[in-house]
């Protein structure tokens, strides 16, 4: 072994020759071989989860324009355009094969996320103008949550 290749090899250590992401990932395996989280426990938290945000506002689905808008003929590709409501907080949803945008009014950041099956898409954050974008498209049903300030609203389930 040459000086570049021991050098190499110790820039994935810290100052004191420590590899924490190794060690980290050794003891995880560790611990699910010799103490693995029973399967009632993992039930019981997953059902704790669904709970977290029991006080979260329905936002109703007041347009879509695949059911409320009037086709143009020879159209295709068009986007799915949705809005939603809850008490004073409406939210503008394009929906394309290309992603997602939108915007939450009155304009206000937000923290959202689109929630489609058992795993969620990473959290996105709406600009002062309660703009969001994303260039993952919801496959399936999806949802989406969103935390304005102390509220949480989520939207219907709709079929992408």
């Amino acid at each position: 072994m040459n000086d570049d290749d021991m050098n190499d090899e110790l820039e994935e250590f810290d100052e004191d020759g420590f590899d924490g992401a190794l060690l980290e990932e050794e003891l995880r395996r560790a611990a699910a071989i010799l103490d693995p989280v029973p399967a009632e426990l993992s039930r019981i938290a997953v059902d704790a989860y669904v709970l977290h945000d029991l006080d979260a506002r329905i936002a109703e689905l007041t347009f879509d324009s695949v059911v409320d808008a009037i086709p143009v003929r020879g159209a295709t590709d068009v986007p799915r355009m949705l809005t939603f409501r809850a008490g004073e907080v409406t939210v503008d949803v394009e929906v394309t094969g290309q992603g997602l945008m939108g915007q939450v009014l009155p304009p206000q950041p937000a923290r959202i996320e689109v929630l489609s099956g058992p795993q969620s898409a990473a959290p996105l954050t709406a600009d002062a103008m309660g703009r969001f974008t994303t260039d993952a498209p919801p496959t399936g049903p999806f949802a989406l949550r969103l935390r304005t300030g102390g509220e949480v609203v989520v939207t219907e389930w709709l079929r992408a």
